[in-house]
């Protein structure tokens, strides 16, 4: 295992443009749930561990910023990974400024609407706006790590164990799956007039965070 460990990061894997859409696919799956969990324990702490709140907009315990930030740090650090230290303030500095600009952008473009806010959160410290913290940078920075040194080379792994085919079927049908709850909470609802999955979830009991606007 150790060896295996330092081919990946020593040796640059070539693999056939399905296959490395297979790794991406399994890589938004895998980091967008990884967030929906790290929220779901924050916010448990930070509302004074009375209620659970599910975070994000889909049916799924999936979050698409954390995804998006996850395809985002591969690109910028692969060629990085054999500094730890590069990949973190990387992951860091990248995402920190992300998130700054999804939060401002829906903000301005939404008329003062927000999904996250902390202005009125627990170790906001260095907080901008209610947009960014030094706290939310910090687990960017070391979510970076766990992706390059964790999930990355698992998924590389799965592309090299598995047959082509099994491999490929499991990480398309995943994110498939994913990206359809995803499409219909932000288009398809409206489309054909269904309900949101908060709409359901809220009527069978489910806690959302009922954020300050503006």
């Amino acid at each position: 295992m150790k060896e295996k460990y330092k081919k990946y990061l020593n040796y640059d894997y070539s693999f056939d443009k399905l296959t490395t859409l297979g790794i991406f696919s399994l890589i938004i799956v895998i980091a967008g749930t990884i967030g929906f969990i790290y929220e779901v324990i924050f916010y448990y702490f930070n509302f004074g561990m009375k209620d659970i709140y599910w975070r994000g907009g889909n049916f799924l315990p999936w979050i698409n910023i954390y995804a998006t930030g996850a395809i985002l740090i591969y690109f910028l650090t692969y060629k990085q990974r054999k500094s730890p230290l590069k990949v973190f303030f990387i992951s860091l500095i990248s995402c920190g400024i992300l998130e700054y600009i999804s939060g401002l952008g829906i903000y301005v473009l939404e008329n003062g609407r927000r999904l996250w806010n902390y202005n009125v959160e627990i170790l906001n410290f260095g907080n901008i706006g209610g947009f960014v913290c030094l706290r939310s940078v910090l687990f960017f920075g070391i979510a970076g790590l766990m992706l390059m040194y964790i999930v990355v080379p698992i998924c590389f792994y799965l592309a090299k164990k598995l047959k082509k085919k099994t491999f490929l079927i499991i990480s398309f049908s995943l994110c498939f799956i994913i990206l359809f709850d995803e499409f219909y909470n932000l288009i398809f609802y409206r489309i054909f007039n269904l309900p949101k999955s908060s709409t359901i979830y809220k009527k069978i009991g489910i806690n959302y965070i009922k954020l300050k606007q503006g």
